[in-house]
């Protein structure tokens, strides 16, 4: 048996599929343990399992300044101010961490995620195995297109940044830290890439491995849910935009509120929001609006997800070969909501213009062209035989064996 350290960042979508894959190890006997930020994240990991803590981020205040910053970035700007301002700085006060951790519970493999970057660098300092963990396939489907320059930046970035931490230059030319040159795993299927049979050798590594979703893997206890609300001769449809992206969304989650109020001789909506939102739209019968969810439960008896496009989500949605609509917000958002779409699997509606009309016509557009619904139950079929945590945990074990 082995030990393996796993490393998240703080961000609910990242950390249940590595909590996925570190519970089955555990089933299997191997001495697993994860690193994070518990003030973020320490709600989302089951009793029992080994939690070592990473340096506490800004104080609220500081925090809340850099979200505020955020929000109105898109494209380019976006993805600079992630790195610039979140990732760097965090994965810079993370080696430390990780060093001592290291010291402390002597693991045989680090499984980093893949915006985890100081924990890949801490692996590659000291010869150990090490496996990425992509919570989205977004940077193995030509992320960059016709902007090459901002992907050289992105790699230049990651390069210097080797550099600062004492790895030489032919080491920090020959592996970039998004992906491990022994294993990454991807949380997604190939179907869903532009060009799945031919990854570029300067992106993607041949050793990478597609396992679907993370549906089936250990989580915290399921949020309660009302079941007996939910009416069989109706389609019941799930608006969610995630546990980030929500607070800024109380504009398109009132627009989706209320274009599927429209539709109420057919469907039922499910609307998560945070408290004071949309909370005045709720309607006994046809409207739930609630704080959260237990997601992945639901989604079989739902018959259409609204989302941000987030990948766990259209991965969980697709798992059930449930078509979707897509309204990306930011950062690989775009690139999720353009697979679905170039995959038939859903329609896509602008995050910041769409009305309840549009709400309701991307809706009906997924109910009733059923061009949505094969394209989605195609992909349900590549999923389910992709394996999830199960496979994961295989490809981790064949690395530590």
């Amino acid at each position: 048996m082995s030990r393996v350290l796993f490393v998240v960042p703080p961000l609910t979508g990242h950390v249940n599929p590595a909590i996925g894959v570190a519970g089955e190890l555990a089933a299997r006997g191997h001495e697993v343990a994860i690193a994070g930020h518990l003030d973020v994240i320490g709600h989302l990991i089951p009793a029992g399992m080994t939690v070592f803590g990473l340096p506490d981020l800004p104080g609220d205040a500081d925090r809340e300044a850099v979200v505020a910053r955020s929000r109105g970035l898109r494209g380019p700007a976006s993805l600079k101010f992630l790195w610039e301002e979140f990732l760097l700085p965090l994965n810079t006060a993370m080696i430390p961490a990780i060093e001592q951790i290291v010291a402390r519970f002597h693991p045989d493999a680090i499984v980093a995620d893949q915006q985890a970057i100081g924990a890949a660098l801490v692996a590659r300092r000291h010869g150990l195995h090490w496996a990425t963990l992509a919570t989205t396939s977004a940077e193995l489907d030509d992320p960059y297109g016709v902007l090459a320059g901002l992907g050289q930046w992105v790699r230049g970035l990651l390069r210097d940044f080797q550099l600062t931490h004492g790895l030489t230059s032919a080491d920090a030319d020959a592996v970039d830290l998004r992906f491990s040159d022994e294993l990454v795993i991807v949380f997604s299927v190939a179907d869903l890439l532009r060009r799945p049979d031919t990854p570029q050798p300067s992106v993607a590594p041949r050793n990478t491995v597609f396992v679907g979703s993370a549906t089936g893997g250990l989580r915290v206890a399921s949020t309660p849910f009302p079941w007996e609300w939910l009416d069989p001769r109706r389609a019941a449809v799930l608006v969610s935009l995630g546990t980030v992206t929500r607070e800024a969304g109380g504009r398109f989650l009132r627009a989706a509120a209320e274009g599927l109020l429209t539709l109420t001789d057919r469907v039922q909506a499910i609307v998560v929001a945070p408290p004071g939102l949309v909370d005045d739209l709720n309607a006994p019968d046809d409207l739930l609006v609630t704080e959260s969810v237990p997601q992945i439960e639901l989604m079989s008896r739902l018959s259409a997800v609204v989302c941000h496009a987030g990948n766990n989500t259209v991965c969980e949605a697709l798992t059930h070969g449930l078509p979707l609509v897509v309204a990306p917000v930011r950062d690989d958002q775009p690139i999720i909501a353009e697979q679905v779409v170039r995959t038939g699997a859903g329609v896509r509606i602008k995050f910041g213009r769409a009305g309840a009309s549009n709400v309701r016509a991307a809706v009906s557009a997924v109910l009733d062209d059923p061009i949505h619904r094969l394209a989605a139950e195609r992909l349900r079929d590549a999923f389910r035989l992709a394996g999830g945590v199960a496979a994961a945990a295989d490809h981790v074990e064949k690395l530590v064996a």
